[in-house]
């Protein structure tokens, strides 16, 4: 499970260093793709089969599904982490997440995910008040 969240930084060739933390389970490479909220998610490649998976199940009908799938598909870039932990990100993602040199690298359960350290730092002042009010027809059983 990814949990926490870290601060790496981009280097100058799309390059970004795995925390410590996630490295076991992305050991056996990476599925990047285009997340909600403009920025990257970050699976294993067997959750990201799964997650295919789950996807297939919608009716091809389904404008939604397909829309979707098309978006969360078309950005999917598969990725092995070098000697040193990094992860390269494409152009076309980075420029999606509008991603700079200072990061946010969260876990999200499932997924990391990868955003600019600004748009994360917005994101999350903007979600705080929601947060606290979340109630038990949102999450049910959570309280």
């Amino acid at each position: 499970m990814f949990l926490g969240t870290y601060a790496p930084k981009l280097d100058d060739k799309g390059r970004v260093i795995l925390p410590a933390k996630f490295r076991a389970e992305l050991a056996g490479g990476v599925v990047l793709t285009r997340g909600q909220e403009r920025c990257i998610y970050v699976f294993s490649r067997e959750e990201f089969q799964a997650m295919h998976e789950k996807i297939r199940q919608a009716p091809v009908t389904s404008k939604q599904a397909r829309d979707y799938l098309r978006v969360f598909l078309s950005g999917a870039s598969d990725e092995e982490p070098d000697t040193q932990n990094r992860i390269t990100i494409p152009p076309a993602l980075r420029a999606y997440a509008g991603l700079e040199k200072e990061l946010a690298v969260i876990g999200a359960g499932s997924r990391a995910e990868i955003w600019d350290a600004k748009a994360w730092e917005a994101y999350l002042a903007e979600q705080e008040s929601a947060f606290a009010d979340t109630a038990e027809e949102v999450i049910p059983g959570l309280f």
